[in-house]
């Protein structure tokens, strides 16, 4: 092989990377969920109680909304992505054009938790991007309630 072929598929072979490069830099991400918490305070005397979820949510075209759903581990409930859709909304609050952070409230009377299952609860996530894509995470965190 000559000298000039030799530069020429050398050549070849670095524009080939660097567009391929640019290429998996620009493709578009999946939806993701980090940082996932939950807290739950129990009723006390006067006051209802509190279940609190939060998470960042990010996608490369924007988040439109995160849906969550804690259900005890000992119901074996298990919910999938299209089960998901039905759940409670999480507000999101904008960072920038790709990240939101996300949390979610839910009041508990004194009744409501005496009704509730003790013991490990998961959270699971429905975060769905603005351009349509959906990731869902079946167990975003975990907590124990106990009282």
């Amino acid at each position: 092989m000559s000298k000039i072929s030799k530069r020429v598929v050398l050549t070849s072979l670095v524009g080939a990377a660097a567009v391929a490069g640019i290429a998996s830099a620009t493709a578009p991400s999946a939806p993701t969920v980090d940082n996932a918490s939950a807290r739950f305070l129990p009723p006390s005397a006067d006051t209802g109680g509190t279940f609190a979820f939060a998470a960042d949510v990010a996608d490369d075209s924007g988040v439109k909304s995160l849906k969550v759903l804690a259900w005890p581990n000992s119901s074996d409930l298990k919910p999938t992505a299209e089960e998901m859709e039905h759940a409670e909304n999480a507000v999101c609050e904008r960072v920038d054009d790709e990240k939101s952070t996300c949390a979610y409230t839910l009041r508990i009377s004194g009744q409501e938790a005496e009704g509730m299952r003790k013991g490990d609860w998961t959270i699971s996530a429905l975060v769905t991007a603005r351009d349509g894509e959906k990731k869902f995470v079946p167990e975003a965190t975990t907590i124990n309630v106990d009282f």
